[in-house]
């Protein structure tokens, strides 16, 4: 169980981190603290329909196994215990 449990940790640290690198990676919709930091700029720069809805898909991947592996890891820890 604890080999399971340090594998989890590690998905757990691998996915956070890829998760607020893909969350910054979107672009902005305005109206938001991206126009604070100048994200209101509008640049030929920015990503594609294409490459924004891929974006988006593998944001909410890595969301669904990052929560995923927070409600496995919870509940190892909470039926270890007992």
């Amino acid at each position: 169980m604890e080999i399971l449990q340090v594998l989890l940790q590690v998905i757990l640290g691998i996915t956070s981190l890829l998760l607020t690198l893909m969350i910054l990676l979107h672009r902005g919709r305005g109206g938001g603290l991206s126009d604070m930091f100048g994200g209101g700029v509008s640049s030929n720069l920015g990503a594609s329909g294409v490459a924004e809805r891929n974006l988006n898909r593998i944001t909410i991947v890595l969301a669904l196994v990052w929560v995923t592996s927070i409600v496995i890891l919870g509940l190892i820890t909470r039926f270890d215990a007992v």
